[in-house]
């Protein structure tokens, strides 16, 4: 199988568990545990693991000095600024506003690539990034007219994480050059985390344990495991391989995952507009990926 190949797979897969874990953090706060103690879980547990990965594959740990600014921006923008305001805007909103307004990302990253990489905006990706629009407004639209749990401050938040997002994927990308993915990755959770713990610190002791039982044990899991430590990883070596405009048009496939695991979870119903929606989403990231003739 082509690099390439995996990269695609790798990002389709980064993002699945980013779109389904929408559903678990809807599920876990602030039933058991405030939005901050779940920052502090999901970014202590990875952080951990990321670092005990070394010890299986151990190499270079040290970085650059002339790379130190780009690490504080890196572990600043994609995890503790993204993190907090992730999290904090899907307890506040709807799931579906969520993976909606997510679709910032793409937007703001081929706009921050033509600013800072001067990389140009093509016919194809235009027209990748219409129809992927589309097809994710399609698919929320239909939901949203029975939604009432979506509030103003919510919505602001999951933008302003999107923005966020976006310049963690294109300031990484100069790292994934000089560094592998494992190796960038570490640096950036720890720096992230530096700043996440103390401030969720207080909400963490206010977890409530005793009111888990095994759906919420299952929630926290897929959060930590699958949309944190390894959707990052899956995601950081796709942009080594793809550039981060690419993969951040992956991103439009997270509404359509987002809705199948309501399915399954809340037995919600196939509608027919619902997959033109997901043609219209994969269909984005098709052109977008696709080279002018």
């Amino acid at each position: 199988m082509k690099d390439t190949t995996k990269a695609h797979i790798a990002a389709l897969l980064g993002n699945f568990f980013f779109g389904a874990s929408i559903v678990a953090i809807k599920h876990l706060i602030p039933e058991v545990m405030p939005s901050l103690a779940l920052n502090v879980l999901r970014v202590g547990i990875a952080l951990i693991l990321f670092w005990v990965s070394y010890l299986f594959n151990p190499g270079k740990v040290s970085i650059q000095k002339k790379h130190i600014p780009l690490f504080l921006l890196c572990g600043c923008t994609g995890v503790a600024i993204n993190q907090i305001l992730f999290i904090k805007g899907t307890a506040l909103t709807s799931g579906i506003h969520a993976s909606l307004l997510g679709l910032c990302t793409p937007i703001a990253i081929t706009i921050i690539a033509a600013w800072l990489l001067k990389d140009r905006i093509t016919t194809n990706k235009l027209i990748g990034l219409l129809l992927g629009v589309s097809g994710a407004a399609t698919l929320v639209l239909v939901k949203t007219q029975s939604v009432t749990d979506s509030d103003a401050l919510g919505d602001i938040l999951i933008i302003l994480n999107a923005v966020s997002y976006a310049f963690y994927l294109v300031l990484v990308a100069p790292l994934m050059q000089s560094y592998k993915p494992i190796h960038v990755i570490r640096w950036v959770f720890l720096i992230g985390s530096i700043i996440i713990i103390p401030i969720g610190l207080h909400d963490f002791t206010q977890i409530h344990w005793e009111l888990f039982n095994w759906t919420h044990w299952v929630a926290l899991t897929f959060v930590v495991f699958g949309a944190t430590f390894s959707a990052y990883l899956l995601i950081v070596y796709a942009i080594g391989k793809l550039g981060a405009p690419k993969v951040g048009t992956y991103i439009y496939t997270q509404p359509v995952f987002a809705t199948i695991t309501s399915m399954l979870l809340y037995n919600e119903q196939l509608t027919p507009i619902k997959i033109i929606a997901a043609f219209l989403i994969f269909g984005g990231v098709f052109m977008v990926n696709r080279r002018n003739s």
